[in-house]
């Protein structure tokens, strides 16, 4: 008789509901907002590459030692350089990171003497094609573009 009764009013419905319900105050619930709150990022994170640029003429610290791509484990760095006859100096022309295939160990950016190459904290490296995720020389100066939100 108990179990009729229980089955016709849906108890066990009930008190999944309750349990629901009774979860759903504001102050329990821990769940990030994340477009319009961004999480705290750890100090040490090593996200998306940058190429910096030195703030005094706006030319790239790089001085195409290719040192970093010797030291990647992953072989995703390629290097460009010619020479300057003027200056007898190489000069970075090109610079590709796959990022694709990296595995943010930070060994490059351990071997660059000038510290042009960086891990920033950026972690949004997310592309719709695999040719979005080869970062040429202009991308890692400027950094990704940050993406539009659909609402």
């Amino acid at each position: 008789m108990v179990r009729l009764l229980k089955t016709i009013f849906l108890w066990d419905l009930l008190q999944g509901l309750w349990v629901t319900f009774r979860n759903q105050n504001p102050k329990y619930i821990c769940t990030e907002q994340y477009p319009s709150e961004r999480p705290k990022i750890a100090e040490r994170y090593r996200g998306a590459p940058r190429l910096n640029i030195n703030p005094d003429n706006g030319e790239t610290l790089c001085i195409a030692c290719n040192l970093c791509a010797l030291a990647c484990p992953e072989n995703l760095i390629v290097v460009g350089s010619a020479r300057n006859e003027e200056t007898r100096r190489k000069e970075l022309s090109y610079f590709t990171y796959d990022t694709s295939r990296c595995m943010f160990c930070g060994l490059c950016e351990d071997a660059c003497p000038v510290d042009a190459l960086e891990l920033t904290q950026d972690f949004e490296l997310a592309s719709y094609t695999r040719d979005g995720a080869i970062w040429d020389r202009q991308m890692l100066e400027e950094g990704p573009k940050p993406s539009k939100y659909l609402s």
